[in-house]
């Protein structure tokens, strides 16, 4: 399999899977790809950037791109840079340690 083709299926999935991201003036990119280990690293930017649950939504795009994606074992997502930049890395880690976002199952 070739790079391009593991970026097409990560591309696919978040495409059809999670068309809330772009659908809410959000946009995602595939920033890498290695097809030896099966990892895929994502970025996140645009309205994602003050949106309250955007670390939510890279939490299920972590976790639902490998069990869905059989080529792909591991997802690292991430806020892009740049002037489209997430604007609260700070809350990232914060949300995902509290109890309220331990069962959050997203529609997507």
């Amino acid at each position: 399999m070739s790079v391009e083709s593991l970026e097409r299926q990560a591309r696919n999935y978040l495409s059809n899977n999670v068309p809330q991201i772009q659908e809410h003036g959000g946009h995602f990119e595939i920033e890498d790809a290695d097809t030896e280990s099966g990892e895929v690293t994502v970025a996140i930017g645009g309205a994602c950037s003050g949106c309250g649950i955007a670390p939510m939504t890279m939490k299920a795009i972590k976790h639902r791109l490998p069990t869905e994606v059989d080529d792909i074992s591991k997802v690292t997502v991430r806020r892009a840079g740049g002037p489209r930049a997430a604007v609260m890395p700070s809350m990232i880690d914060e949300m995902e340690e509290m109890e309220e976002y331990e069962d959050y199952d997203p529609a997507f």
